[in-house]
């Protein structure tokens, strides 16, 4: 399938790796240039020449700590009038709800809820102008299902939620979509860390935390970047445009839900 959306211009965030750069390798595919987004300068650079090798599209790639002032204005000074925004960074740690203070709060709200509404804010009012934008947010699906020890991602990461379903409404007009993704547990960093934090307080190997959240799993499986970056593609494409503000789940089916 053409997905339509060649030639456009897209900043994705968090992309030097895991499912950041799940989306970016996916939207490349379509012939998309680039502007990536990480901290790490040495993986982010490494990931931009892989792309642009691979898909002969134009990759920019942009060190920069997305979750602050300056980092965002560094990175939106070179990404100018985008077509696609795909806005992600990095999770919380875990921990329990006793031992969080309002400083913690306030760092988690910033970096999963604030960041991503003011590269929003930047960025929809030219797509708006020109007719046509995406906004991609990838989430948690602990905004369907909280997660006892990431409560400062369930409330950063349902926050924008909230955000997102009253604002796609009032874009959708202009031929501007904004969604969110939801990854369960994929085969990233991320899950890395949430195993060794479950091998450590229960006494096993990582092996065995990790077999034991995938028999959890329907799949019995981890989900794989490059297939969460399809659906983030396909969220972008000119063939989505009837989708507003949803909220679309991607966990091998381990939440329970009719809907």
């Amino acid at each position: 399938m053409d997905l339509g959306i060649k030639g456009k211009r897209a900043l994705v965030c968090a992309a030097s790796k895991g499912l950041g750069k799940g989306c970016a390798e996916a939207l490349a595919a379509e012939g998309v240039d680039l502007v990536i987004n990480a901290r790490g300068e040495q993986a982010l650079r490494d990931t931009a020449s892989e792309i642009a090798a691979r898909h002969g599209v134009q990759v920019e790639a942009v060190a920069a700590d997305i979750t602050s002032d300056a980092g965002r204005a560094k990175v939106l000074k070179v990404a100018g009038e985008i077509d696609i925004l795909v806005t992600n960074a990095g999770g919380p740690p875990a921990g329990h709800w006793q031992d969080w203070s309002r400083d913690d709060f306030i760092k988690a709200i910033d970096a999963n809820m604030l960041s991503a509404i003011a590269l929003i804010q930047v960025a929809v009012p030219g797509m708006i102008e020109r007719g046509w934008g995406r906004v991609v947010n990838i989430t948690s699906q602990s905004v369907r299902s909280p997660i006892p020890v990431l409560g400062l991602s369930n409330t950063a990461r349902a926050g924008l939620t909230g955000f997102v379903a009253g604002m796609s409404r009032d874009v959708a007009r202009h031929g501007v979509n904004v969604n969110n993704l939801l990854p369960g547990i994929h085969a990233t960093d991320r899950a890395d860390g949430l195993d060794g934090g479950v091998a450590k307080a229960e006494g096993i190997t990582i092996e065995e935390a990790r077999a034991r959240r995938q028999a959890s799993i329907p799949t019995r499986a981890y989900g794989e970047a490059s297939d969460f970056g399809a659906a983030c593609a396909f969220l972008c494409s000119d063939q989505a445009k009837f989708i507003v503000g949803q909220n679309l789940l991607l966990d091998g089916g381990a939440l329970n839900v009719t809907m």
